[in-house]
């Protein structure tokens, strides 16, 4: 099996702790001495700095790059954040709106990824919870959620 395999492999962390080793053996021989964090460090995509601080609650607004075709365009998907989840490489958060005729539409977003042009925070409002699932099942003025100044 190639390296670059190897490595997309223990990166997902698909494969067992015997072939972890045998990673790190691969590493030996080549000469190259790296431990398993440096090695997850090295193939870690690179921070979006045009995301702030979130919490679960905000009302964000996340501008997207949008490809079609050959052309290049911003869509912005404007919502209230449900939660945010993991770290590193598969951190992740979501996004709510209610769209047309009361349709709830959710949207997952990776932290890193290198289509998100900015993220902006219009409002912070007050939760108790870490994941707002229960606005699902909530319409109209009972989906609100009070303000924190």
């Amino acid at each position: 099996m190639p390296l670059n395999v190897l490595l997309t492999h223990f990166v997902r962390g698909i494969i067992s702790l015997r072939v972890r080793m045998g990673v790190a053996l691969i590493f030996e021989r080549l000469g190259t001495k790296m431990n398993h964090t440096e090695l997850l460090q090295s193939v870690q995509a690179p921070i979006n700095e045009s995301i702030p601080e979130l919490s679960p609650g905000d009302a964000v607004s996340v501008h997207l790059k949008i490809k079609e075709g050959d052309r290049e365009r911003i869509q912005i998907f404007k919502g209230t954040l449900l939660y945010v989840r993991g770290s590193g490489n598969d951190a992740s958060f979501t996004v709510r709106r209610t769209a047309s005729n009361g349709i709830g539409v959710e949207r997952t977003f990776l932290m890193r990824s290198p289509r998100i042009e900015k993220v902006d925070v219009e409002r912070h409002t007050k939760v108790r919870r870490s994941r707002l699932y229960f606005l699902r099942e909530l319409t109209g003025k009972r989906a609100r959620l009070k303000q924190r100044f």
